[in-house]
């Protein structure tokens, strides 16, 4: 990667994957709770585009109360999978603000915001999803998958004002922690936050608390639509 990642800790150790030809674009992908990037980094290189890299850092370990304080990567605290459970807002508020750290990188670097998706699994895709509404620029779309939106109560106030962001949301129809009602909730705040024509909500059956080569299909279909060559 290019330029200098020392203000950008997220991204020493990031797991990429490079474009095979000169990269005008790219998709920062946020992995899950207990997870790393690596992971989605090999998963992604199945859709790899030659112009667009895939940046997929790796969360810090932290206590998490979900799991009875167990230090794991995670991009904020967990206390909860409900609705109403209470949340990690300075956690969630910090962990933005990182990611909005590496989208500056990007730009620094010759790739301007409107040429970057935010996307993420399950807490990352919360995290992606926080990010982008609440990012002063404009991005070129979020993919948001197994996932709810962090401070639901907090929004529409707490967005950018930025209407125009295709979002991609997808959801297993038998996932057992983050059912897909709260995937079809989420889905339905979000049209009141951006212009409802750009959400799309694709749930997928059989499909648990995952990813399967379908849904990997359609984010490829967003990606190419919404970052294409040029």
């Amino acid at each position: 990667m290019c330029g200098n990642n020392m203000s950008v800790p997220l991204l020493d150790e990031a797991a990429t994957v490079s474009g095979t030809e000169k990269e005008t674009a790219a998709v920062i992908f946020l992995h899950g709770l207990g997870d790393n990037g690596k992971g989605w980094a090999d998963v992604l290189t199945s859709i790899r585009l030659p112009h667009v890299k895939f940046i997929c850092p790796h969360a810090p370990a932290i206590p998490v109360t979900l799991n009875m304080g167990a230090l794991m990567p995670a991009w904020f605290d967990l206390k909860g999978l409900s609705p109403d459970s209470a949340e990690d807002e300075a956690g969630i508020k910090k962990a933005a603000e990182n990611i909005k750290a590496i989208i500056e990188h990007e730009a620094r670097n010759g790739i301007p915001p409107h040429r970057i998706i935010l996307g993420g699994f399950s807490q990352g895709g919360a995290l992606s999803l926080y990010t982008a509404l609440t990012c002063q620029h404009q991005l070129a779309g979020v993919v948001a998958l197994s996932c709810w939106l962090p401070l639901h109560r907090t929004f529409p106030a707490a967005s950018s004002g930025t209407r125009n962001i295709p979002i991609l949301q997808c959801h297993g129809k038998c996932d057992p922690m983050v059912p897909i009602e709260f995937g079809c909730l989420t889905s339905e705040l979000i049209k009141t936050v951006v212009n409802p024509q750009l959400v799309t909500f694709k749930g997928f059956p059989g499909l648990s608390h995952s990813s399967c080569p379908q849904e990997m299909e359609v984010i490829k279909e967003f990606i190419e639509k919404y970052l294409p060559r040029i």
